[in-house]
């Protein structure tokens, strides 16, 4: 570029050059500020709809408190669950909520109906450890349901390490639904250590264990 010798001839260049690319530069700017105005708008939105999900979850939670619930009550739970599931679905309230309504379905005797909430969690949640909670519990139906090798094709799934002694302790119900009593004494034995490993409470696990009696293939 040759060199500008006078200041006219700088201010004429300027000049020039805004003529030719301000109009740009000032869209430039205002699509900047667009695009922050908006990514800070998105984000208000977002703890917006996290809060109202928190809030609808929390009610639900309350309303489902006691174990004897009435007609009333449990369709109230169901419209709270329908609620944040349709309006608050990419939240982790909807799947807290899912994972509500199938226990409020075990306690009704519809083991279908748990069944269906269970997978809707466990085939579309991103969330680990959610996941892996509607894993087990669907894993828990399927004893339940006289299904045991279901169970234990369920227990195959990534689980995640946190809720393993859980894990384990279903994968030994599932093998003493089979009649494998060695090797449901192993998962329960296991189950207990993995409890103890990690600090968590596991009841009953002893109680099955006492039940199997002495394991005299040990001896």
């Amino acid at each position: 570029m040759a060199e500008l010798k006078t200041e006219e001839e700088q201010l004429d260049a300027i000049k020039r050059w805004w003529k030719e690319n301000g109009t740009s530069l000032i869209a430039g700017v205002a699509l900047a500020a667009a695009g922050v105005f908006g990514w800070n708008a998105w984000q208000n939105y977002q703890d917006n709809q996290a809060e109202a999900a928190s809030v609808r979850y929390q009610q639900l939670v309350n309303l489902t408190a006691g174990n004897a619930l009435d007609d009333a009550t449990l369709s109230e739970a169901r419209s709270l669950v329908d609620d944040i599931t349709d309006n608050h679905a990419d939240t982790l309230y909807a799947e807290l909520a899912k994972l509500l309504e199938a226990r409020l379905a075990v306690q009704q005797d519809d083991l279908e109906g748990a069944k269906a909430a269970l997978e809707s969690v466990a085939g579309s949640s991103s969330r680990r450890y959610v996941q892996s909670l509607a894993w087990l519990r669907l894993a828990r139906l399927a004893v339940a349901s006289d299904d045991p090798e279901q169970a234990l094709e369920l227990l195959d799934e990534p689980i995640t390490d946190a809720l393993a002694a859980q894990q384990a302790n279903v994968r030994g119900d599932a093998h003493m639904a089979l009649g494998q009593q060695a090797q449901a004494r192993e998962a329960w034995q296991q189950a207990l250590t993995l409890a103890q490993e990690q600090n968590q409470p596991l009841y009953g696990v002893q109680l099955k264990l006492n039940d199997l009696g002495t394991d005299e293939g040990a001896l």
